[in-house]
């Protein structure tokens, strides 16, 4: 009985029995091999035996059916797909008597329902043989003449196949009730909203009714006041840059072009100077970071990174894996997207909320249109302009700019064909 208290089973909830009540000598118990049953009420069971009693081999054969709304199921205790736990233990079904307090214990059998699939059906007329495709004959002599493994195989894929057309009017059924209950105005305006919502993972917090354009990505939701303040030290060397030492950056390449541009024009007063040199350590910081796969090192950026400053690049713009037995943080797609967007508001913020987004492109080396994507996602604006003196003045540049009314975001529907194969 423990065996049969381990296994998930259900009882069938009513069956009748064809044949002399009399020689009913055990409950059948079911399992149904493509599911769980969740509501035995509405299921009906008929139990049948053979006739033939004076076989000892047949006279304890049972074939027990059930039918749903979908699908019919059969099952039983003899032939190749008979379970083989029947004869390897027994089965109990106990029925407790609450006002008694009293227990009557029956001998039960299991049953392993399977779905009854109309191809399951043979049709003796052979009329109807040429009737049928190539699949169909090749099945019947599986069923004929194949081997175990053949028939498992064609049982597995019958059982996939099940419920395709039943599937195709249960889900129609199914949307006609939503449409029915929401209405189709409803049912739109969620779908928007699940796309805002997906979108909004890797966008910095947005406030839609700001009143400036400064409050609608704060700076606070970009830098903490801990982090703004453990970048002075790093960025000092921004504040007083000379000329000189802004060129030779650009011949080592050691800062992205976006940062060296923005050097050449630093403002004149000092609590401005340091605040714009701190903005552009943390951008360059964060497109660097944006190169790395697999971050193995505890200190990704270098010593001269702050602490505080690794722990947020870490915590907030990677994704925990797990490979090869241990942690590994990864920037992946999502988070790529993640970095950017924040790069773009930070950009914004430096740049008195417009930004050369084609720089910042090239910088980060990513596909134009993900980085307007992106952009759109962020509610700016998308205008052309001339690029800056010295990066490619003769080229059309592509401008973000953050306003107000924030424009309405369409998430781009389409995707591109692909090439026929000749």
């Amino acid at each position: 009985s423990s065996a049969a208290r381990s296994r998930a089973m259900a009882a069938a909830a009513r069956w009748c029995y064809r044949g002399d009540p009399q020689e009913a000598q055990s409950a059948p118990l079911v399992q149904f091999s493509n599911g769980k049953l969740q509501n035995s009420e509405n299921m009906d069971f008929t139990l049948y035996k053979s006739k033939d009693a004076s076989n000892p081999r047949k006279k304890h054969q049972r074939i027990l059916t059930s039918e749903t709304d979908r699908l019919s199921y059969v099952g039983k205790n003899f032939g190749s797909g008979v379970l083989k736990c029947n004869s390897l233990c027994r089965y109990f079904v106990g029925v407790l008597d609450k006002d008694a307090g009293q227990m009557e214990v029956y001998n039960a059998e299991l049953f392993n329902m399977q779905p009854l699939l109309s191809d399951d059906l043979i049709d003796d007329d052979p009329s109807d043989y040429q009737n049928k495709s190539y699949r169909e004959k090749v099945d019947s002599c599986i069923e004929a003449f194949g081997t175990n493994k053949q028939k498992r195989a064609l049982n597995s894929r019958r059982m996939h196949q099940v419920g395709s057309e039943t599937l195709n009017v249960a889900v129609t059924k199914a949307a006609e009730n939503i449409i029915e209950t929401k209405g189709v105005a409803a049912l739109v305006s969620d779908a928007a909203q699940d796309d805002l919502q997906d979108v909004s993972l890797f966008l910095p917090p947005c406030q839609e009714d700001a009143d400036r354009p400064e409050n609608v990505y704060r700076f606070e939701d970009i830098l903490s006041p801990a982090e703004y303040e453990a970048l002075q030290t790093p960025a000092a060397a921004f504040v007083s840059i000379t000329p000189e030492a802004i060129l030779q950056k650009t011949e080592e390449k050691s800062h992205c072009s976006f940062v060296l541009e923005e050097l050449k024009s630093m403002p004149l007063s000092e609590d401005r100077a340091d605040h714009k040199a701190r903005c552009l350590w943390f951008l360059d910081a964060l497109i660097k970071f944006s190169f790395q796969k697999v971050i193995k090192k505890k200190h990704a950026m270098g010593p001269d990174c702050p602490h505080v400053i690794n722990s947020k690049l870490m915590k907030n713009f990677t994704a925990l894996t797990y490979n090869n037995g241990s942690l590994q943080n990864l920037i992946s797609a999502s988070m790529k997207a993640k970095i950017t967007a924040y790069v773009i508001a930070l950009a914004l913020h430096i740049n008195n909320f417009q930004t050369d987004l084609t720089v910042l492109q090239r910088d980060m080396k990513l596909r134009e249109n993900r980085i307007l994507e992106i952009a759109k996602a962020m509610r700016l604006k998308i205008s052309k302009r001339k690029g800056p003196s010295g990066l490619t003045e003769d080229e059309d540049h592509k401008l973000a700019t953050l306003s107000l009314p924030l424009p309405v975001y369409k998430p781009s529907g389409s995707q591109r064909k692909r090439k026929k194969m000749t």
